[in-house]
Formats: structure tokens, sequence, C-alpha cells
């Protein structure tokens, strides 16, 4: 089976909050709703879900990460790593390699300009990854280690602005 691979960019951050460092930036209210959403809408596919989460540290992107599962009431594998914290998609890559086979689907949680790199690098094309936007990335590998860039296919790419209005009609069974 061919591995998937789902890029989730956290949701908009507040700058005018109190942190100390960037690693520390918390969301903003509108990154909170879309979290939620784009996890509503990715339970409301229909999809299987990944079995598998690697998320950055980030406190952004942890908060993303855990309002997006409370969202979709679903509850996977999760790791942190500090890798996904200012990588390149070069960095991605070796982290990919390392991926386990027993997962098929697989999300990464992190950042920009990263996610975009790693879309243009597998798939080729330019493509904008604004916050809280989740990716499906299908590798055509059957191992992770094979995972090469240019020999990938960008499957979808959700975008929040275009579910907002949707947040009260989406619904769980």
């Amino acid at each position: 089976m061919s591995k998937r691979l789902i890029l989730f960019r956290h949701g908009k951050s507040d700058w005018d909050a109190p942190f100390s460092a960037d690693h520390e930036r918390p969301l903003s209210l509108r990154g909170e709703r879309d979290a939620q959403n784009m996890g509503m809408l990715l339970a409301a596919s229909g999809r299987p879900l990944p079995e598998l989460v690697i998320c950055s540290t980030a406190v952004r992107a942890r908060a993303t990460l855990d309002l997006a599962m409370r969202a979709a009431d679903w509850s996977p594998e999760v790791e942190f790593s500090d890798a996904l914290y200012e990588s390149s998609p070069e960095q991605m890559l070796e982290v990919i390699h390392q991926l386990p086979d027993t997962a098929s689907r697989v999300m990464l949680v992190g950042h920009e300009p990263t996610w975009s790199g790693l879309v243009k690098n597998f798939c080729g094309g330019r493509v904008r990854m604004p916050t809280a936007a989740l990716a499906r990335l299908d590798l055509g590998v059957s191992h992770w280690q094979d995972a090469v860039f240019g020999k990938g296919e960008l499957v979808w790419l959700f975008q929040p602005r275009f579910f907002r209005k949707f947040r009260n009609t989406v619904r769980r069974d």
C-alpha cells in the first residue's frame, strides 16, 4: 500500500500574546477555531484518518493538534519532535525516512515555509500552505525510507478560509 502523508500547518498564532520565545507563541482565537474546523473536516471526510501523528513541540503546533483531535473525536498515536521546528524540507525527508512502515497514513504537524517546500519538492509546482491548512500527499512507495522528492502526488489541499462558514453545518455521526 502506498504511503500517505498529511501535512498540517499550525493555526494562526497570536503575536500580541505574552510569550518569551517564538517556540512559545500561542494560537489566536481564529487559530483555535480553524484548528477545530479542520479537525472536524478531516473526520467528516469519510477517509481513514492518520494512524500516527508527529507534531512539532512548538506551543501553537501542539495546541492545533489537540484542538483538531478533540473536534474530530480522534485519538491516534502521537509523538512530539523538536525536528519539526525550524526545519527544512531536506531535514523533513530524513524524518520521513525514519517513519515506521507499520503506519501507512502519517500526519506531520508543523510550520512554514517547510510545509510548502515539502509539497513543492515531492510534487512540483508552487503551493501555499496558509495557517491551519491540510495537504495530503501520496508518495507512491511501500516503505517510508523509499520516499524521494519528485515522486509524490498532491491529492488535496484544504485551506481553512473555505470552510469557516460551514463550522456550524459540519456534523459528526
